[in-house]
């Protein structure tokens, strides 16, 4: 059991984190990724926060569709919004994984040619 954290302690202990900041690809790389994250974010933030606030105006309380009012069209569109912000965010994990082994193989090669 020792044995197998010593092999990942070494092979941790063998990256050198400064120099995988101060690559350019990796910079862009999390500027990138923290502008979906962020922009993820707030999209969903935003319209989750206006439903309590817009359910107690009148906006929201006419009538959509027979007895039904914007209230419940809006409640339906967050789950809706939801599950597409979800989908985009499985999408572009996989996108990020695939950057991030790729700034990975950069700084190897990197330090094999020094």
């Amino acid at each position: 059991m020792s044995n197998s954290g010593e092999k990942y302690s070494a092979k941790h202990d063998a990256i050198n984190y400064d120099a995988i900041e101060r690559m350019e690809t990796f910079n862009q790389f999390v500027k990138k990724k923290n502008t979906f994250l962020f922009g993820i974010t707030i999209t969903f933030l935003t319209f989750y926060i206006l439903l309590p606030v817009l359910a107690f105006t009148p906006v929201l309380q006419q009538k959509a569709i027979g007895s039904i009012t914007w209230v419940w069209v809006y409640s339906l569109a967050l789950f809706i919004m939801t599950i597409v912000l979800c989908t985009l965010y499985v999408n572009m994990a996989a996108k990020f994984d695939k950057t991030a082994a790729a700034v990975l193989q950069e700084y190897k090669k990197a330090g094999a040619q020094q």
